[in-house]
């Protein structure tokens, strides 16, 4: 499974890439609006700093000016995936990309339908954001599996980027369900090291130590 950083924090991206951890990097409007100083020069530093995948959401609503963002985003760097958002004018929008060979991550996932069409219209990556869907009342790993089983059952190359995540536990059930990948803000990332057993079986060990 690829983990990814979902922020646009430079330094937080420095603080998880220093752990070996990370593969790339989701952001969206909201993440790049909570950084100071000019958006593109972020990106531009963020895709300096992670050789992999970084995904950046364009904000126009109708194909032409998705199209037209587009084409500007993927000039700041060759590792840039276009963000699109799961509606009819989004769909129609992947599939222009697609057909350019540009790589799109389609987010605001929902329902395995809204996935399975954006999968069939050349998505390189479906984002079902499993903690939104909880927040409401739903199962959001219910929907990952879901996901699983319905690309195997055709063969879909699209990859299921499991998003929203609030939880290790998010982390432990999405990884278990065989999701392509995962981002997890940096809160997570760290949440995920810790353990209660290992904090106190490292202070016993110098506790002896100390002894001798």
């Amino acid at each position: 499974m690829k983990i990814f950083l979902d922020t646009a924090d430079i330094e937080q991206i420095r603080q998880a890439k220093a752990l070996g951890a990370i593969e790339g990097v989701t952001t969206n409007p909201s993440l790049l609006a909570k950084e100071p100083g000019d958006w593109k020069k972020i990106v531009r530093q963020i895709c300096k700093e992670i050789d992999g995948p970084v995904s950046v959401e364009v904000l126009a609503l109708d194909p032409p000016a998705m199209l037209a963002e587009a084409r500007d985003l993927v000039k700041i760097a060759p590792n840039i995936v276009i963000k699109v958002p799961v509606t009819l004018e989004g769909l129609k929008t992947i599939k222009e990309l697609h057909n350019r060979g540009i790589e799109t991550n389609a987010t605001l996932v929902f329902s395995a339908n809204q996935a399975l069409l954006a999968a069939k219209a050349g998505a390189t990556y479906v984002s079902p954001f499993i903690g939104r869907l909880d927040d409401v009342g739903q199962d959001g790993l219910q929907l990952i599996q879901d996901l699983m089983t319905i690309f195997r059952n055709y063969d879909l190359s699209t990859q299921v980027l499991a998003a929203s995540i609030r939880s290790c536990s998010h982390f432990h059930q999405a990884a278990l369900l065989g999701a392509d990948a995962i981002t997890i803000p940096l809160s997570v990332l760290l949440d995920l090291v810790r353990h209660p057993l290992t904090d106190s079986g490292l202070a016993k060990f110098l506790a002896d130590w100390a002894k001798k």
